[in-house]
């Protein structure tokens, strides 16, 4: 066996540990809440809970812990030790069936959005048997991770998991109904897989020790470009260097221990940026991956004497980073909807599933831009490296070419549907195989997948692929209301009712290059939003439609939705408070002694009075001058927005990144000038260069 399988999932409570370890009946039950999501019984979690803590204990555990993914972001975890009486007061090691499904972690300091008062501090997290428990390791002890939802004590959802399975559970009620209409009777259970493509930045932790805005704030709020960035394109897929192949070496094998099929590493376009992609599993255990990689890729790096970097923008002027969420839907037949086929009912669902995205992508765009919009991605967004914020959906030429031909059909015969078939059958030679992508559309249709490229490097990706689900959901419903008030061929009428709907996609569809101007324009002429700050992108999260939406299908209420725009609208606040703050600690305690200590040695040397060094000495004065004038400034604005109402401060913070800006430039004209000496933190030059 080799090495990597030798390893693989040794970390986890596998289906095979619990088939070796569990009743034929209890596994036989598991297992279909676990497909099918069937309710567990109590009895039969019992069992089930005695099974994980033996085998925990086994391999070193002492505790466990619901881990969950709170409205701030990232993951949360309360840890709880196995030590527990028995009926005679006796110390035993114990995990009952109740302490598997359920915990009950105080709750009064996550962020619920106005949801319950701060007093009312009572929350549950409770078990999500879908997605496998596995452990975590420190130096001596393992401790049980059981992955769990986490919701108030009145039921309002207070994670982002939940969200997702709702409309996992929604999606699947119409897609099987949809399925079953057009004469498929295999098809029982709706699947979609994700693909998560993660970019991060690694530095040296000694340089990054240096530079108290990368610590704090994960990013440098001021900085000189290098010489040598990624102009020649050099970095892209160049050679890997071997401290960072060693790093990736453990980096994967950490992930492999733990049952992520990491599959592809490779670096990426800035310096020091690098990419891992994982091969496709079901949408709630890829996030659940994805999460973990967020966590060990910071672990691991700091065994090497590195630090990885998540936020989106950490470099000026270079690459930022994201995520790639590649979207695929299919059924428990294993057969992929976006896959063109020989089957015509394949295609015909290939079809409702494309033109269902186009229109919600459509109706949905200002709130796709209020999930990934935050204080970094606005940053990142519409440069060069990632997808503008103006929505828009790719099909390519072929596939594009079919919908024209659809659309312009006055009747659908069965030589049509054969005709249209044996097209869709054409796809995978061109989508697949040659360049026809485009890497500036913020979705894209990828040969049997669709590809969302706007997600930040930090962010979670369940409230994006909620949204996802939905809007096929919604597209679904409407397809499946109107076919069956028609007679005939279902799948003849699907095809009617494809063509309909192709007229409402004209807006979003566009084939061209997204970076262009002239594309800002026509965007324009057809409605469609630009957002560039993240404030404006906000209020659509209670718009009519998303709230009909979230609704009809039982996702999330009026008060949870409202709760999230509260949450990061707080959220985009604060990180700007810090980042304003930061600025000017560091320009006044660190860039402003350093000019001091420049004009200092040219004041000394300048014994004439007269010619360069006096011009010199001329122009650092100005520098000092003008960064402390901007100190003023700043911290003066930031003090006024704070006693704003919340909406009213996040626009007020987002107008300060132009003084920001101009603080900047003073800044790095200062670090021109002023040797490195006495320069205060690593440059850009430095940082990019040590790997």
């Amino acid at each position: 066996m080799s090495q990597i399988m030798n390893r693989y999932g040794e970390l986890v409570f596998t289906q095979e540990v619990m088939r070796n370890r569990l009743s034929e009946r209890v596994y036989s039950q598991l297992i279909n809440t676990i497909v099918k999501g069937d309710t567990l019984e109590k009895e039969i979690a019992g069992e089930v809970a005695h099974s994980m803590k033996e085998w925990a204990i086994e391999n070193g555990a002492t505790h466990y812990t619901h881990w969950f993914q709170p409205l701030r972001g990232g993951t949360a975890e309360k840890h709880n030790s196995f030590i527990s009486y028995d009926e005679e007061g006796i110390l035993i090691e114990r995990l009952s069936a109740i302490q598997l499904i359920q915990s009950e972690p105080d709750a009064s300091s996550f962020p619920s959005g106005g949801i319950r008062s701060t007093f009312e501090a009572r929350g549950y997290s409770a078990w999500d048997p879908t997605s496998p428990v596995f452990l975590i390791e420190a130096k001596d002890t393992k401790t049980l991770v059981i992955p769990s939802v986490f919701l108030s004590w009145t039921g309002d959802v207070l994670d982002q998991k939940t969200g997702l399975l709702r409309s996992k559970k929604a999606l699947n009620n119409v897609g099987i109904k949809l399925q079953k209409l057009l004469g498929n009777r295999n098809a029982k259970r709706i699947n979609v897989w994700l693909g998560i493509e993660q970019e991060y930045f690694l530095v040296d932790k000694e340089l990054y020790e240096t530079r108290s805005d990368l610590q704090i704030c994960k990013q440098t709020l001021f900085g000189r470009p290098a010489a040598r960035n990624q102009q020649l394109k050099d970095h892209y897929f160049g050679t890997i260097k071997k401290r960072v192949l060693q790093f990736m070496e453990d980096f994967d094998r950490e992930l492999y221990r733990r049952g992520i099929p990491a599959k592809t590493r490779h670096n990426e376009v800035s310096p020091n940026q690098f990419e891992i992609a994982p091969l496709y599993e079901e949408q709630n255990l890829a996030i659940d991956h994805n999460l973990q990689v967020m966590d060990i890729i910071e672990e691991v790096a700091e065994r090497h004497g590195l630090v990885a970097l998540l936020h989106e923008k950490p470099f000026n002027g270079v690459n930022g980073s994201g995520k790639h969420v590649n979207w695929s839907i299919g059924d428990n037949t294993g057969v992929n909807y976006l896959e063109p086929s020989a089957s015509p009912l394949r295609n015909v669902t290939l079809l409702m599933t494309v033109v269902s995205m186009m229109i919600g992508v459509k109706k949905y765009a200002n709130f796709f831009n209020a999930l990934v919009l935050d204080a970094g991605n606005e940053r990142r967004l519409g440069g060069t490296e990632a997808p503008p914020n103006i929505m828009s959906v790719y099909l390519g030429e072929y596939l594009s070419s079919l919908l024209l031909e659809i659309e312009k059909l006055s009747k659908v015969t069965e030589k049509k549907m054969a005709e249209i078939s044996l097209g869709i059958r054409q796809l995978p030679s061109v989508a697949k195989d040659s360049s026809d992508r485009n890497r500036t559309s913020p979705m894209a249709f990828t040969g049997n997948k669709f590809e969302f490229r706007s997600v930040g490097s930090s962010q979670n990706c369940s409230e994006v692929v909620t949204l996802i689900n939905l809007i096929i959901t919604e597209g679904y419903e409407r397809i499946y209301n109107k076919i069956e008030k028609l007679s005939g061929d279902p799948k003849a009428n699907a095809l009617l009712v494809v063509k309909e709907m192709i007229k409402e996609t004209k807006e979003i569809h566009f084939e061209g290059n997204c970076y262009s101007p002239e594309w800002k324009e026509e965007a324009k002429k057809r409605g469609l939003k630009n957002f560039n700050n993240t404030p404006e992108a906000l209020e659509s999260m209670i718009s009519k439609e998303v709230l009909e939406l979230y609704k009809t299908f039982e996702v999330l209420s009026e008060k949870e939705l409202l709760a999230r725009q509260n949450i990061r609208l707080m959220q985009y606040v604060r990180t700007k408070q810090i980042e304003l703050q930061s600025s000017c600690e560091m320009v006044l305690t660190e860039v402003m002694p350093a000019i001091l200590k420049q004009l200092a040695l040219l004041i000394s040397a300048n014994t004439s009075k007269t010619g360069l060094i006096a011009n010199q000495i001329s122009e650092l004065e100005d520098l000092y001058k003008n960064v402390h004038a901007f100190v003023e400034q700043i911290t003066k604005k930031a003090n006024c927005h704070c006693m704003s109402e919340l909406t009213d401060q996040a626009k007020g913070y987002y107008q300060c990144d132009a003084d920001l800006a101009k603080l900047r430039e003073f800044v790095d004209k200062a670090e021109e000038i002023v040797s490195k000496e006495y320069w205060p933190f690593a440059s850009y030059q430095q940082l990019f260069r040590r790997l």
